[in-house]
């Protein structure tokens, strides 16, 4: 018995000190597999007015030093108003592009923060009082910052700031170009306002 107890207590020592070990964090060669995901719903009791909206972006990347990754991503979304049961506006969203992400603090050892620039094209299709509009198709461009925590050294948690900078250009079906620049420059509105927060895969 006391073997049996030895035994144990010399496993539990070596997976402690292995734990302690571990490296938490990204290097050179290291594949990233991420999804970000935003929802927000509001409801306004007074006028019955109800708003949807559910975005989601998942990356892949491939990290070529041991702080600067680069990769491929995709974007989709949706937004939905009703007035009582009736459906009043829709927008379906679609995004496709690169983007490049370079890792600058850490805040202990699971904490990573980062600053990511992407670029791609997008396409929009709305609907208002069920009837198509012209879809607008352009090129969008963005910049933010993110914190990853990692919970294992290969799963870690993503909070993302996705719309600190913002530029998108788009056509109108049949139409005329139209630019929009967007600056969010205070983190804390930013944080409750356009936050995503997702999963982060390395292997």
């Amino acid at each position: 018995m006391k073997k049996l107890v030895l035994s144990l207590a010399v496993v539990a020592l070596g997976y402690s000190a292995q734990a302690q070990d571990q490296e938490f964090g990204f290097k050179e060669g290291d594949v990233i597999l991420e999804g970000n995901v935003s929802f927000n719903s509001t409801n306004d009791k007074n006028t019955d007015v109800k708003e949807n909206s559910f975005n989601f972006a998942p990356k892949a990347g491939l990290f070529v030093s041991d702080k600067f990754a680069v990769g491929v991503q995709l974007g989709i979304g949706t937004d939905k108003t009703k007035a009582g049961s009736t459906v009043t506006s829709k927008q379906n969203d679609m995004f496709i592009g690169a983007f490049g992400r370079y890792y600058f603090l850490e805040l202990g050892r699971r904490f990573k923060t980062y600053t990511e620039v992407g670029l791609g094209y997008a396409s929009t299709k709305t609907e208002t009082a069920g009837v198509k509009n012209p879809d607008v198709t352009g090129f969008s461009a963005g910049a933010g910052l993110g914190i990853n925590y990692f919970v294992t050294p290969k799963i870690a948690i993503n909070f993302g700031l996705s719309d600190v900078l913002s530029y998108r250009s788009g056509k109108v079906k049949g139409g005329e170009n139209v630019s929009e620049f967007n600056g969010n420059i205070n983190v804390f509105n930013n944080f409750f306002d356009a936050a995503t927060f997702g999963l982060t895969y390395k292997f």
